[in-house]
């Protein structure tokens, strides 16, 4: 299903993958790449804990990197700072800020033919997050073709020689985050969409989440965020439909830790390998709401054996939450510039997954 689905992608979306109007890498960027940049392009080596470095790399579970707040407070929820994010990575040797030691607790790198991704958990107040947020999305356009965060730049040498990644997308919250970059091609931008900003990390990366776990995969590209067959869903349709399943991942390779050497961390390699693998299935509990005006919601961890999907009524976002905690959430924030956040909000699908094989989703009931 998924050739046919990105061949019928492709003719409409080639020209989009093949007129961006720069190529960097970082030996060649220039300090800023876009109009009212915050932050820098020009990083240089080590690492620096006040960098306003705006670069990020996607190479393995133990060298990644994503994007967090400047500066620590209760105003630095994701809908306020997408705009100036800076980068945050595991590895020294970028000039970017470093993810102390401890903060990620299980990440899951996964190489497909088409797109690197890592997703995981943790404690993201330690990136300034503010407890309680449920972050949002961000991205290489935002609303006006800027991105979010402005001039954000993304590389991988995952397919060969070190490159740039023009399409990506980047869901972080408090205590969950994921990345994507999509290998330029005609596929790309399907796969690396970045119109479903409210829907967040388990809706649109559907992968492993789990705590305690580190490991590089290799994977088959899943389908594209909201395709379905020949329907392409739309954030505010009368019915959601469910998030797709995770591809099966092979040739795994898990990690005791990660950690950054230059803060004094530690990265060791197990000799277990695992083969090729389903995804896990999901117990979830979780309501979550997206409105206008900030507030700090309240989250708790739990072990849960039972399915218990918030209720969700036609036309609104649906609950979410990750695969072994129970949550409520609320997103909210403005852009600095004033305006709404069209790219701020991210409510986190979980019981969605589960609820897929039943084939209900919120509003309705879908034939299997």
């Amino acid at each position: 299903m998924l050739p046919q689905i990105l061949a019928a992608l492709a003719l409409p979306l080639a020209a989009r993958a093949q007129t961006y109007s720069a190529t960097y890498l970082p030996s060649n960027v220039p300090p800023t790449t876009e109009q009212g940049q915050s932050g820098t392009n020009q990083c240089g080596t080590g690492s620096n804990q006040t960098s306003m470095c705006q670069n990020v790399y996607i190479n393995s579970v133990d060298d990644f990197c994503i994007f967090g707040p400047p500066q620590p407070g209760p105003d630095s929820v994701i809908g306020n700072t997408e705009r100036i994010e800076v980068s945050w990575c595991i590895k020294s040797g970028y000039g970017t800020r470093l993810i102390p030691d401890g903060a990620i607790t299980g990440a899951h790198f996964v190489q497909t033919p088409d797109y690197v991704q890592v997703t995981g958990v943790g404690d993201l107040t330690k990136i300034n997050i503010p407890a309680g947020d449920a972050g949002g999305e961000l991205d290489p356009h935002g609303a006006d073709g800027n991105g979010n965060p402005i001039g954000g730049l993304v590389f991988s040498q995952a397919f060969g020689q070190l490159a740039q990644l023009h399409e990506w997308t980047n869901f972080v919250a408090f205590d969950e985050f994921c990345i994507r970059g999509c290998k330029d091609g005609p596929n790309a931008p399907a796969l690396c969409q970045h119109i479903y900003d409210v829907m967040g990390c388990f809706w649109n990366m559907p992968g492993d989440y789990d705590a305690g776990v580190f490991e590089d995969c290799k994977g088959d590209s899943g389908e594209p965020m909201g395709v379905y067959g020949a329907s392409t869903f739309h954030q505010g349709d009368p019915t959601t439909p469910p998030a797709h399943s995770a591809p099966a991942v092979s040739q795994c390779t898990p990690l005791s830790t990660i950690g950054n050497l230059a803060a004094g961390g530690s990265t060791s390699s197990s000799v277990a390998a695992s083969t090729t693998s389903s995804p896990a299935q999901f117990s979830i509990s979780s309501s979550a709401s997206s409105s206008g005006a900030s507030s700090t919601p309240s989250s708790s961890t739990s072990q849960t054996g039972s399915i218990i999907p918030s209720s969700a009524s036609a036309g609104s976002s649906p609950a979410t939450s990750g695969p072994s905690h129970t949550s409520s959430t609320s997103s909210t924030g403005a852009s600095p510039t004033g305006g709404a956040s069209n790219d701020a909000h991210s409510i986190r699908i979980g019981w969605e997954l589960a609820l897929a094989a039943l084939g209900v989703v919120a509003g309705g009931v879908v034939a299997l």
